[in-house]
């Protein structure tokens, strides 16, 4: 932390800089040389009158409440008498400093929320498909993830994870799995290396995840699903929607993973959907009730993401045009 010199005469400074636990000193003409995100501490009138950017404790005088109130009005961190200051001086020094660091990782939660996006997919062209997504976090930032990208100029590989828990420690995790992008060429690779990346790390969170591949020209879409629910759907005209149940363990658990891998073939303008388990917060009853809910809502193209969501949701649809 620094001490920003007064530029009035305070009576018994010495005594006080004793007190206070080991910190820079610097003049006020210098203040633009230093690192704006120290706390420093100063005396009152100082920070009222140059109005500094920098987080600050100040302290005044016995008869100067009104200056420390409006010194607080200003930002001030914490308001202090230069002859009664706190007796554990530095237990409360750390306490100030660690909630001025809460309060800014909370202020650089809305650019992480924008970062996180941007790091998001870009649109795709594929030949004979069209692609449709979904990314809505229940704050700032999201657990939920998906991405794609061409492994040759007839297959894409896709996939969806939904990271165990919430916050910020989940979205890094999504993050750490968009470094994936274009590393793997099938779903059981994608599986199997993020499976022995999180257990190799001891990462205390697990991912479900569904994972394909698909064949732009033969429509053979090959997919695995390590412990996701609710299940991937595909939806064709005129026909009842098929539920691809699969039993597994999510990524995370157990170095010996076993990754089954199912094929089927998407005919004409049939859609393949696959959501995170926030899809299914929109809907009442129990987890069958709302899956119902959420297959006839994404069937009949009626499914609306509530405005304000108590989970993450993503949806990954790929829809054969002809």
């Amino acid at each position: 932390m620094y001490f920003i010199q007064p530029t009035r005469k305070i009576p018994n400074l010495e005594f006080v800089l004793d007190t206070l636990p080991s910190l820079q000193m610097i003049n006020i003409e210098d203040i633009h040389l230093y690192d704006p995100t120290i706390i420093a501490i100063a005396d009152v009138n100082d920070f009222l009158h140059y109005k500094w950017s920098i987080p600050t404790i100040v302290i005044g005088h016995e008869d100067q409440g009104s200056e420390l109130s409006q010194a607080w009005e200003l930002g001030a961190l914490a308001g202090w008498i230069w002859t009664k200051l706190p007796s554990l001086l530095e237990e409360s020094l750390l306490k100030i400093d660690a909630q001025y660091k809460r309060n800014q990782d909370s202020r650089d939660l809305p650019s992480a929320a924008e970062l996180q996006k941007k790091l998001l997919p870009n649109p795709i062209e594929l030949q004979n498909y069209e692609v449709e997504t979904l990314f809505q976090p229940s704050a700032y930032l999201s657990g939920d993830w998906y991405d794609y990208w061409k492994i040759s100029d007839k297959e894409i590989i896709f996939y969806l994870a939904d990271v165990s828990g919430h916050g910020v420690t989940s979205s890094l995790l999504t993050s750490w799995m968009a470094a994936f992008h274009g590393r793997s060429k099938t779903p059981r690779e994608l599986l199997k290396k993020l499976n022995g990346m999180l257990v190799q790390e001891n990462i205390e969170k697990h991912i479900t995840m569904i994972a394909g591949v698909l064949n732009l020209e033969t429509h053979q879409l090959k997919w695995s699903s390590a412990g996701h629910y609710p299940p991937a759907i595909i939806f064709e005209p005129n026909q009842p929607p098929r539920i691809l149940n699969t039993s597994s363990f999510p990524l995370g658990l157990t170095e010996d993973l076993d990754i089954e891998e199912q094929e089927c073939t998407l005919n004409r303008h049939a859609r393949f959907i696959i959501c995170s388990d926030g899809a299914l917060e929109p809907f009442d009853g129990g987890l069958n009730e709302q899956f119902s809910q959420l297959v006839y809502h994404l069937q009949n193209h009626s499914f609306e993401a509530p405005e304000h969501v108590a989970d993450d949701i993503a949806i990954l649809s790929l829809q054969r045009l002809n």
